[in-house]
């Protein structure tokens, strides 16, 4: 990993610190809802010793689960019922330097995104590169978490630029078939409505689709906000504060939603919250929260069934967050939350 990747994730922890104390403070007198224990396992190894894994995707076809590794761009592969990941695409893999948020959509293409270029797409069979898209312009980028609606469309927020782009499936066939790389779109600016931060400083980090495809819900992990973006054109309320009744999503990462359940993980505080939105996704409620230090700066989590896989990055343990020496690298599996 560069000086200049470990720089910026060293950013993140001290702003994730400072909104820490910020967040504790604000807490005392707010009434939080019961945690009872979670039973967190190790649901599979990863094979390597310096997979210091970010992001997890599940195919809907066939339960397959893919893991990318923050510090080699290496994406691992877990058939159901394995314990043992085998490499998929290998380390520095198309000249990947990261691979942060991952996702699997309908057609069986794998998205990577490389959080200091943009994102690449590949054939699940055939292990293939489709095409790659880059961020636009020379500034400063850290290109975080992909989100894809119905549609085929994907969506990925820029934890640095406070955007949010975007690519369609017909950007994805043009791309192909002409040379294989393009640029994304920016399609959502999010800095009128963020919370102040120093220049350069993080902010929207986890993103997910609603089931119909209406809304975008993306978190700001330094202040602790979520926000709606509505996919309608010409929507009246494009982008909308989410109403958060119970706590907030400090920290907040990676995202998970099915019907009307949200869950959150929270990676410094080593949580997992689980909120209930509305209908039209302007409120969430925290209905649950467990911290545990078996979650090991936890990075995102996918729902496979009636578990919950989640991704124990390890960060603080020699990784990009602080000294030290990691245990073997494991997803865990979390019931009771």
């Amino acid at each position: 990993m560069s000086h200049a990747t470990r720089r910026r994730m060293a950013t993140i922890a001290i702003a994730a610190s400072c909104t820490a104390a910020a967040a504790c403070g604000a807490s005392e007198n707010t009434a939080q809802p019961a945690a009872p224990s979670a039973r967190i396992t190790a649901a599979y190894a990863l094979p390597s010793d310096r997979a210091y894994p970010e992001g997890i995707a599940a195919d809907p076809r066939t339960g397959d689960t893919y893991v990318g590794s923050y510090s080699t761009g290496a994406v691992y592969k877990a058939a159901p019922g394995s314990k043992q990941a085998e490499t998929f695409l290998p380390e520095g893999a198309d000249g990947r330097k990261t691979a942060n948020g991952l996702k699997v959509d309908q057609a069986g293409r794998l998205w990577v995104t490389d959080s200091t270029a943009g994102v690449a797409v590949y054939d699940t069979a055939s292990r293939v590169l489709i095409a790659r898209f880059d961020a636009p312009g020379p500034a400063a980028r850290f290109v975080n978490d992909v989100a894809i609606t119905p549609d085929g469309t994907a969506y990925l927020t820029d934890s640095v630029r406070g955007v949010v782009y975007r690519i369609t499936a017909d950007d994805v066939a043009r791309a192909a078939s002409n040379g294989g790389r393009a640029d994304m779109t920016t399609q959502f600016d999010l800095n009128p409505v963020l919370a102040p931060r120093a220049p350069g400083g993080f902010t929207l980090n986890g993103i997910v689709a609603d089931a119909g495809g209406r809304y975008l819900f993306v978190v700001d992990m330094a202040a602790g906000e979520l926000f709606r973006i509505a996919l309608a054109p010409n929507a009246a309320d494009p982008i909308r504060k989410v109403a958060l009744h119970g706590g907030n999503l400090t920290h907040g990462d990676g995202l998970e939603l099915h019907d009307n359940t949200l869950w959150v993980v929270q990676n410094t505080d080593n949580a997992i919250a689980r909120w209930t939105m509305t209908d039209d996704g302007a409120t969430a409620t925290l209905v649950q929260r467990i911290t545990d230090a078996a979650l090991s700066i936890p990075t995102t989590l996918v729902r496979t069934g009636d578990q919950l896989l989640v991704v124990a990055s390890q960060f603080d343990k020699g990784g990009p967050m602080g000294p030290g020496t990691p245990q073997p690298f494991a997803v865990l599996a979390v019931d009771g939350i």
